[in-house]
């Protein structure tokens, strides 16, 4: 196990917590457009307290990575996601380990383990993607997304690619949320299809050696 390895591992579990506690204090605001200005500029203080956390993580990791540019240019979007500040809300995308530490439990099956992370990735995404696109688009003049009802309904049919259009982001912030949300739809099909098409394959291959073999 390499040093970069022991540390990940060592702050998967601290780096989760803070991480919910982002996702508390980045969407309570969003959700309550009315709160207390003394309690939204404490939860302001605490969403950017977290990230200089995760600035921190990032930089240990490239420390302790050898050779650290080859490490820095694998995991280029978690530099983005640090450097770039018009990014952050994005680093709600930590809450993934929560999909990895579900997937531990998950059936032992190829099926299983891929269907588990990828629905629960899809799931956890679509819900941040509501709150990300109500946070960018209740504001907005002639927005038809002000309430987390609409969001959670935006999200859910674009994630699915379904696109009724009924709802539909007009903020520049908004699209590009979408724009993300509908790769991330395209790939859940696309490897819940693969992840099927495989367990059908081994499911043939053993069928047809089983019939080879000779009768004791």
């Amino acid at each position: 196990m390499t040093r970069v390895e022991r540390w990940e591992r060592r702050a998967e579990v601290p780096l989760l917590l803070l991480a919910v506690a982002f996702l508390v204090a980045y969407a309570w605001p969003v959700l309550d457009p009315r709160l207390h200005s003394d309690i939204a500029t404490v939860l302001q203080v605490a969403t950017w307290s977290v990230w200089v956390v995760f600035a921190v993580d990032l930089a240990a990791r490239v420390h302790l990575a050898r050779p650290r540019w080859a490490y820095i240019r694998r995991h280029w979007y978690d530099v983005a996601l640090i450097v770039l500040p018009m990014l952050r809300p994005l680093r709600l995308l930590r809450l993934l380990a929560l999909v990895r530490i579900i997937n531990r439990s998950a059936a032992h099956s190829l099926v299983g383990r891929v269907s588990t992370y990828v629905l629960g990735a899809a799931v956890m995404l679509a819900l941040l993607a509501a709150v990300a696109v109500l946070d960018a688009e209740q504001d907005a003049p002639e927005a038809n997304i002000t309430t987390i009802d609409d969001a959670l309904w935006w999200a859910a049919a674009t994630v699915t690619t379904v696109g009724y259009g009924d709802r539909f982001p007009v903020t520049g912030e908004g699209r590009l949320i979408a724009v993300g949300l509908m790769l991330v739809g395209i790939a859940t099909v696309g490897a819940l299809i693969a992840s099927m098409m495989g367990w059908i394959v081994s499911q043939v291959a053993a069928d047809g050696s089983r019939e080879r073999e000779p009768e004791s």
